[in-house]
């Protein structure tokens, strides 16, 4: 798999002086051995307690994203998923530690345990005051003897960082870090592994599959299932949460996205967490957003916090970091009715056997064409013509019996009312501007080749394509134009040859594949092409 790198020896270090420069001078870094990557703060107050934490890169923005007022003072990157070397770690402490000592939030990781805790010991014998705190706050494996520290870390960095900024004792910016991380619980999800940049990628999971409960560096999961919908997967982790943390009545919720799962999919999730019992006791939410990473994996963990007011305090306090996401307190959505001027003309259902056994067949058979339609699209396009249609589709097949079958013009005028409103983007429009040119040319009297003949006309008039252009329309205008001739099966052969003509056309004049070039083109029919010869032959077979 490619990646935007130079080598993978120099990786974490490219990626430091690039997190540096994007920060106008509010990081900085230790310099003089390129194997000891420390980012601290360019400016500290000498008599706050040093919170100091690390691992690992390949979990951007942790660690070295999360420096800053109220958070680290300073973070120590090791290589990619390694933990970084006693010598590293210790050059973080002194760099970042004054007379009020010092802090080290680790995860729960032999490596970091060791390389930690080693490092804490010989900073002590240098006379430095060093506290330790281990995160563990993965549940993945109930009854673990060594649970894995995962996002929860970051609860654990927020609260000591937010009372080392109050000059709270290192006793007592100890002591509330340790309550923080006996507390915090996780669970992550995931469809994917990731990628470690420089090398291949490895997939063992197959379609539909996802694992549940695994690690932040690409370390299978406990568990391997079928993904469930997202509601029923909130459910499944939700309920896994809530029997680790106990009955708490107001807690943290942390939605972390692992690298490479769209911004959808994680509001969906959290939309989904927050409609389970254990959602329901949510007091603040952070995220969803990716906080602590594993590369590009597509997945999600969940982390969460019983809060009393000293923690709650801590977390909802808003620090000048920019990866860092602001709390924000639970509340029911804001909904407004919709405005006035919307509900457009009021039909009156009438009823026509045959019309309606036409849209029925139209509808079943672009539904039915969806997946192929988006594999289409997929190739010259953003993927999603198939869905485009069957979209609008669904949504006159839903209001068949209340539609005017019996009166063409108003037929034609609600079929571009419902597409309208159910289709987004051109493709909704463009099709409302077809049905209703139709109806207006049939109110005057026209027949329906002629008053389609005047929705193609408008279509063209208004997107600005022409045949040849690799539209729709280059299987639209030849099957209307047969209609003239009054069969439905010759209008259906003109729109089938004339979509398999697009697939000979090495330039599109509009639309997404205007973009591409002749050889990503090159033997793929135009998806809207094909999507009406679609409903042609359906309209022919009826």
């Amino acid at each position: 798999m490619a990646h935007f790198i130079d080598a993978r020896s120099s990786l974490v270090n490219d990626a430091l002086d690039g997190l540096l420069a994007g920060s106008g001078g509010r990081l900085a870094r230790l310099d003089g051995d390129p194997g000891i990557r420390v980012v601290l703060r360019a400016e500290r107050r000498a008599g706050q307690v040093a919170v100091v934490s690390g691992g690992g890169s390949g979990h951007e923005p942790a660690h070295a994203g999360f420096v800053g007022p109220g958070l680290l003072s300073a973070a120590v990157c090791g290589d990619v998923f390694a933990s970084p070397s006693v010598d590293a770690v210790l050059a973080g402490i002194l760099a970042a530690t004054g007379p009020a000592g010092c802090l080290l939030v680790v995860k729960n990781y032999a490596g970091d345990r060791l390389n930690f805790g080693l490092a804490a010991e010989r900073a002590r014998a240098l006379g430095h005051k060093v506290e330790t705190v281990i995160v563990s706050d993965d549940i993945a494996l109930p009854g673990a003897r060594q649970p894995r520290g995962v996002a929860g870390t970051l609860f654990v960095h927020k609260v000591a960082g937010h009372a080392a900024e109050a000059g709270a004792s290192l006793e007592r910016v100890a002591a509330l870090a340790r309550r923080a991380a006996a507390a915090a619980k996780s669970l992550g999800i995931a469809v994917s592994t990731c990628t470690i940049p420089g090398s291949p990628r490895s997939e063992r999971l197959a379609e539909g599959q996802a694992e549940l409960g695994l690690g932040i560096h690409g370390e299978p999961g406990v568990e391997r299932i079928a993904l469930p919908q997202a509601s029923d997967l909130a459910r499944m982790m939700a309920e896994r949460l809530s029997r680790a943390i106990g009955g708490a009545d107001r807690l943290a919720l942390l939605v972390n996205n692992l690298g490479s799962a769209s911004a959808l999919e994680m509001q969906v999730l959290t939309r989904a967490v927050l409609a389970t019992e254990l959602g329901r006791r949510v007091r603040l939410l952070l995220g969803p957003a990716p906080l602590m990473t594993a590369l590009d994996m597509h997945g999600a963990s969940l982390s969460v916090l019983p809060l009393d007011d000293e923690l709650e305090a801590a977390l909802a306090e808003p620090v000048p970091v920019h990866a860092w996401p602001t709390a924000v307190r639970v509340a029911p959505p804001v909904l407004r009715p919709l405005p006035e001027g919307l509900a457009g003309e009021a039909f009156a259902a009438s009823r026509d056997a045959v019309t309606a056994a036409r849209i029925a067949a139209v509808a079943e058979a672009l539904v039915a064409a969806e997946g192929a339609l988006n594999a289409l699209d997929a190739k010259v396009g953003d993927g999603d013509a198939g869905t485009t249609f069957a979209g609008a589709a669904r949504a006159v097949r839903a209001d068949l019996d209340r539609l005017p079958q019996a009166d063409p013009a108003a037929l034609c005028r609600a079929l571009a009312e419902r597409i309208g409103r159910a289709v987004g983007g051109s493709s909704g429009v463009l099709g409302s501007i077809f049905f209703a040119a139709a109806a207006a040319a049939l109110a005057d009297g026209a027949a329906w080749p002629e008053a389609l003949g005047q929705g193609v006309a408008r279509v063209q008039g208004y997107g600005g394509a022409n045949p040849g252009d690799r539209t729709l329309l280059d299987a639209l205008i030849p099957a209307v134009a047969a209609l003239k001739g009054g069969d439905l099966r010759q209008a259906a052969a003109a729109a089938r040859a004339g979509a398999e003509a697009t697939a000979r056309m090495d330039r599109a004049g509009a639309g997404r594949s205007s973009y591409l070039a002749a050889g990503d083109l090159a033997g793929v029919q135009d998806p809207g092409a094909a999507g009406v010869a679609e409903a042609f032959a359906a309209l022919a077979g009826a």
